[in-house]
């Protein structure tokens, strides 16, 4: 019988290939199986493995309240299994069928990860157990004895791999080695420990480990820098099944498990998989305002339902944009124990060919020509930000790194980006792996405009060196406000430290075009600026051109306004408005100018964001000179109002409303609302026929909470007409 399982398992291998002795061993799901009896030789007759020491039972102290998770911070997980973070003490116990009699008796531990565990790859760990544990060092001590049972306090290394880990009790008999039977029930996840000061991701301030390791809650800034928009989003880190879909995406991005306990590698596999492009990953992006067969970016609330679908379907989720991608490998992050945060940076460059500047071409009009301008504003761009050492660079480029798993150019062949050094990039050092240039780019380019004359000869008209990168914030720690963090990125705009960072930049071969000075020779004495009106969505509003003549002369310009509908990364769906007209300017004066914009110009071609883009370009008649300014608007969008009625306690139902009052002037039709919260209830959905002009709607739903504590429950509204409605609500759980 032994040879035909024999042959049958030899066909289950896989080819091995002439350059590994072992083939590569990157899933944490696949198993090898493990002897339970290992013989030394030929076993005598009267053998029998009862006589010698046999363990009867294990105990993991793995409830939410035991010591274990309460110690290491996992309690929150909602996984029947033993948590622990790596580089700190955990307790097991082992029932034996007799007292353990330490003169005598040998028994050790083995942890074993993967399908090839080899000791020297960190995948088969075997541990002895000793009188002292070395911290941050595998080893296992026995803290208490009683009866037939030890208590042992096992160390795992601060440095070893992340996933989960089966464990085996081995008992060494003169003729051979006894094994406990596989037991999932004794299977340990080891995650990072931002907690120990040996692991790579160590962080020293309390405050910021509950913040953005333990927060499963979160603010997305978007809009634009004229107009701030904040909506929250549901990490969902600790819900079920999560976990595993986060291992599983380094199975999926096949990263080698002994390459899993190094934060710096698994953020750069995790940049690629996050995204669909070439490597089938999580979520399959879209920009282009249609959605069919699948969601639309902005209706999710969380990143919980993408996780699970792409852990079950093992397809790309549709579909995502920066945040929904920056949501997700925030999830992933925090899950792992990565400390990590998301960051909007407002104005963000996509300079397609990294020469540190954005241009943009102007025809004899004044208006942008849309076949030649390639480079591209983003109203904003959200990306993350990871905390770590960084051994791989000289001292001091550690801390936060640049992570982001949008899809906007290739890095080393694949669609992924970072980690890059947030302090290399402030001091120009862009020479540092991995991708510094294209992020020093996002948020240092100047923005060109240049105008082709009749005779071929490009003009510079203008340029602008600080519209991009205006503003970059991030969720405050402990609050749901904004803090910015634009001086970690770059120094003060003008200073003589700005300079010489872009002279770092430049050095290390960031490349930057020099402008001769005789092409260049601005109008300085007549300035232009723009206001656009705050307006809400459906309304009309008023834009203001205003010219400020500073000279002694009667100057005319002729002015050209083009409002254009864009999607919030700056590429232009199509031009709504255009208004041309002549402006007396009078020496040493200002005048302003109106323009109204009707609903009805805008409405029929709205997309999700509600985001405009204009573009103001004024010709001074008597010089020749051009005023141009550009300026993105976002209308304000309704929100909807969550509350609760009646009690809200864990383990007890309660009731929460959603109300949504539609603002436009038709009827919204096929309506998906979406509500979420975290430790309060799974993801709720609910489709609505139509919502008539100035009708509300109200939804009620049930629920029980699990957690005690303060919750955040997140809600979207979502159809053809009306994106970007969101709401969240705040709720206190008290305990039962």
């Amino acid at each position: 019988m032994s040879e035909t399982t024999n042959t049958n398992e030899e066909k289950k291998k896989l080819p091995l290939n002439g350059r590994r002795a072992v083939p590569s061993n990157n899933s944490n799901d696949e198993e090898n199986e493990v002897p339970e009896m290992e013989a030394f030789g030929l076993i005598p007759r009267g053998f029998n493995p009862k006589d010698y020491l046999r363990v009867v039972d294990i105990q993991m102290f793995k409830e939410p309240h035991e010591i274990n998770k309460q110690q290491h911070h996992t309690d929150k997980y909602y996984s029947p299994k033993l948590i622990v973070r790596r580089g700190q003490p955990f307790q097991i116990q082992i029932d034996f069928n007799r007292p353990y009699r330490p003169e005598t008796d040998q028994f050790w531990l083995e942890y074993l990860i993967g399908r090839y565990p080899q000791q020297n790859k960190g995948t088969y760990i075997p541990i002895l157990v000793g009188n002292v544990l070395k911290p941050g060092e595998w080893g296992a001590k026995i803290t208490h004895k009683e009866s037939n049972s030890i208590r042992l306090s096992i160390m795992s290394s601060a440095t070893c791999i992340v996933g989960k880990f089966r464990l085996y009790v081995a008992v060494w008999t003169p003729f051979g080695i006894l094994r406990t039977h596989r037991n999932s029930a004794t299977d340990t996840y080891i995650l990072f420990n931002p907690w120990c000061q040996q692991d790579a991701v160590y962080l020293d301030d309390e405050k910021e480990r509950e913040e953005y390791v333990l927060n499963d809650v979160g603010i997305v800034f978007h809009g634009n820098i004229n107009d701030i928009k904040l909506r929250s989003w549901s990490y969902g880190q600790f819900e079920e099944n999560i976990l595993d879909a986060c291992l599983f995406l380094m199975d999926k991005a096949e990263l080698e498990l002994s390459g899993r306990g190094n934060p710096i590698k698994i953020c750069r596999v995790a940049s690629a998989v996050i995204n669909s492009r070439d490597d089938n990953g999580v979520i399959a992006g879209s920009w282009d305002n249609m959605y069919t067969y699948g969601v639309a970016p902005s209706a999710w609330t969380g990143s919980v339902d993408i996780l699970l679908e792409y852990y079950s379907s093992k397809q790309p989720v549709r579909y995502g944009q920066c945040w929904v991608f920056a949501g997700v490998f925030n999830t992933f992050l925090r899950c792992l124990g990565i400390p990590a945060r998301l960051i909007t940076n407002y104005s963000s460059a996509h300079d397609n060919n990294a020469n540190l500047q954005l241009d943009f071409f102007l025809n004899d009009e004044g208006k942008v020509d849309t076949q030649l301008t390639k480079d591209s504003v983003w109203n904003y761009h959200c990306w993350n930000e990871a905390w770590m050492t960084r051994p791989d660079l000289p001292v001091g480029f550690g801390g936060w790194q640049v992570v982001d798993g949008t899809p906007q150019e290739t890095s080393d062949g694949m669609y992924r980006c970072g980690p890059a050094s947030v302090q290399a990039i402030k001091h120009g050092h862009v020479c540092f792996q991995f991708d510094a240039p294209f992020v020093y780019a996002e948020v240092n380019s100047d923005i060109v405009y240049s105008r082709r004359e009749k005779n071929g000869t490009q003009v510079i008209e203008k340029i602008d060196t600080s519209h991009v990168g205006q503003l970059i914030v991030t969720k405050e720690v402990g609050g749901d406000g904004m803090m910015e963090i634009t001086e970690e990125y770059k120094f003060q705009e003008g200073s003589e430290e700005e300079r010489l960072a872009l002279e770092t930049a430049v050095m290390y071969g960031v490349k930057k075009q020099t402008i001769q000075d005789t092409t260049y020779q601005p109008q300085t004495d007549v300035d232009m600026e723009f206001q656009v009106q705050k307006a809400v969505l459906g309304s009309d509003f008023k834009v203001t051109i205003t010219f400020r003549n500073r000279s002694r002369n009667h100057y005319t310009a002729t002015t050209y306004l083009s409002g254009n509908i864009v999607f919030y990364t700056g590429v232009t769906k199509n031009e709504f408005k255009k208004h041309s007209f002549s402006a007396k300017l009078e020496p040493s004066s200002s005048s302003a100018f109106d323009i109204v914009i009707k609903s009805s110009e805008y409405l029929s071609d709205l997309l999700d964001q509600a985001s405009f883009h204009f573009f103001v370009t004024a010709r001074i008649n008597e010089t020749g000179k051009i005023l141009a300014t550009q300026k993105a608007t976002v209308l304000e969008i309704p929100i909807l109002r969550i509350k609760t009625q009646g009690e809200t306690v864990a383990g007890r139902e309660m009731s929460v409303t959603v109300e949504f009052t539609n603002p436009l002037k038709q009827a919204l039709e096929n309506v998906t609302l979406r509500l979420e919260g975290p430790g309060v209830l799974r993801t709720m959905k609910k489709e609505f026929k139509q919502i008539p002009m100035n009708s509300t709607l109200i939804w009620e739903v049930k629920c029980i909470p699990k957690r005690p504590g303060l919750r955040k429950l997140i809600a979207s509204l979502n159809c053809d007409a009306l994106r970007h409605v969101y709401g969240d609500l705040n709720v206190q759980i008290q305990k039962p």
